[in-house]
């Protein structure tokens, strides 16, 4: 599998609660969460994302509540991966769960907004 996009950088310990905010919990829609993605640490995150770009973040990324609406949300968005230097176990988990693919990688920090990304899940490369 290969996933194509454009980084969408952010820093470290990114929770659950900016990622999708308490207040759209009570819906499981997941296109109406998919609107709220990122809403509270990057207004303009659902006007700028397209289908298959990559959220890049730092260390602990999924932090807090352990809510799957937060990955949800994400791949509803149209990401196609998540790539950080750590997940908090929990977004780890339920991020398989619900088929997002995430990848730890320990340079994401030298990746910048909006550089191309291409990773090729079964050759084990980026």
């Amino acid at each position: 599998m290969k996933v194509n996009g454009k980084a969408i950088k952010y820093g470290d310990n990114i929770d659950t609660d900016v990622i999708i905010p308490a207040r759209y919990l009570n819906t499981s829609d997941h296109q109406e969460l998919a609107k709220h993605c990122m809403e509270d640490i990057d207004k303009d995150f659902i006007n700028k994302v397209e289908k298959g770009d990559i959220i890049v973040a730092g260390n602990n990324f999924g932090c807090g509540s352990s809510r799957e609406h937060a990955p949800v949300a994400i791949k509803a968005s149209g990401i196609s991966c998540v790539v950080a230097k750590s997940f908090a176990r929990i977004f780890y988990r339920n991020s398989i769960n619900i088929g997002l693919p995430i990848l730890e990688c320990e340079e994401a920090n030298k990746i910048d907004e909006n550089d191309k990304i291409e990773i090729d899940f079964s050759k084990r490369r980026n």
